[in-house]
């Protein structure tokens, strides 16, 4: 069984004290005013009740400068807090350049972690203290949900597409970490810990733990020549798919004049639904590999073509560069 959640978790990443700032904000004004209506209902009430049974009561005009404090005092104070809020939801939705990524997959009823280098963790996940860290989720079955209290981070983990969230630990220590979407029998089981290191000792924690063989580019590079994904995506860009050289973070020239990012979400498009998005001056002849690979081998190819960082060879027919994608 997983400890109980405390009621006001420690403050242990850099968007607690924001989260629990602005939180503290809206309580306060929502107790304000409870108490301030209350209290207005019941002096109101003793001052104002009928004291003889035919007593008939003053009428009252009703005064436009009340009205107009009471429609702009909530209206600026809703204003504040959407903007607040704003604010704290624009800098955890983008995460900086620098991240350190690690894949996390959500199953019933287990979480799954993969450190860069391959090392796999099942309801555990170690990190360093002050390095932003960006978590790339999926899910093999149903609507999961990854949420850290201390860090005050939560983020939908959906099946057949990749959702992201980041933060930056503070605090070394160990924080537990829960599903919060209801995903079946064990869903209340469905959990584990984060482990923060100070660098050093994450780096020797790595380092002994070395996943070896697990090194998701040297997998993706196997299961690339496997899949023979070579025989059409030719590094120069002579064959019947682009190169996929320098594919990751350009922005892609499709058939139909649009463009779109090579993320992690669009590579995984490109495997399971080749003809979603078609690439400029090629063919739709992929075949797709939907049913075929695990959401691991999936990951693995990415961090593969994640490496392929070379210079990029232009597309035929596609007019920019760099050239990705799909068949």
């Amino acid at each position: 069984m997983q400890s109980q959640l405390p009621l006001y978790p420690e403050q242990a990443s850099n968007f607690a004290p924001h989260v629990d700032a602005l939180m503290l904000f809206i309580t306060a004004v929502c107790l304000f005013f409870a108490g301030a209506i209350t209290t207005a209902i019941v002096v109101f009430f003793f001052k104002y009740h009928r004291k003889a049974p035919n007593a008939v009561g003053i009428p009252i005009h009703e005064d436009s400068r009340l009205e107009a404090v009471w429609m702009i005092v909530p209206l600026i104070l809703a204003m504040a807090m959407f903007s607040w809020g704003a604010i704290v939801y624009v800098d955890y939705r983008r995460a900086p350049q620098d991240t350190l990524d690690i894949y996390v997959i959500g199953k019933q009823w287990m979480w799954k972690a993969q450190q860069p280098n391959g090392l796999k963790e099942i309801n555990e996940l170690h990190v360093p203290v002050g390095r932003n860290i960006r978590l790339v989720m999926a899910s093999e079955d149903v609507i999961h949900d990854f949420f850290v209290p201390a860090f005050r981070v939560k983020m939908d983990v959906v099946p057949g597409h990749y959702n992201t969230m980041w933060f930056r630990p503070t605090k070394p220590g160990r924080y537990h970490f829960f599903c919060s979407q209801y995903c079946g029998t064990n869903h209340a089981l469905m959990g584990g810990w984060v482990t923060v290191l100070e660098p050093s000792d994450y780096s020797a924690w790595l380092s002994g733990s070395s996943g070896g063989n697990a090194n998701p580019v040297v997998a993706g590079e196997k299961l690339y020549a496997e899949k023979t994904c070579s025989t059409c995506h030719i590094a120069n860009g002579t064959g019947h798919a682009p190169s996929l050289n320098g594919v990751y973070g350009a922005q892609v020239l499709l058939a139909d004049g649009s463009t779109v990012a090579a993320d992690e979400t669009y590579i995984r498009e490109s495997i399971l639904q080749p003809n979603a998005k078609i690439v400029a001056g090629y063919l739709p002849l992929m075949p797709s590999f939907q049913g075929q690979l695990t959401e691991e081998q999936i990951l693995a190819l990415t961090a593969y073509i994640k490496s392929l960082q070379s210079q990029p060879v232009p597309a035929k027919g596609s007019g920019i560069a760099p050239p990705t994608g799909k068949r």
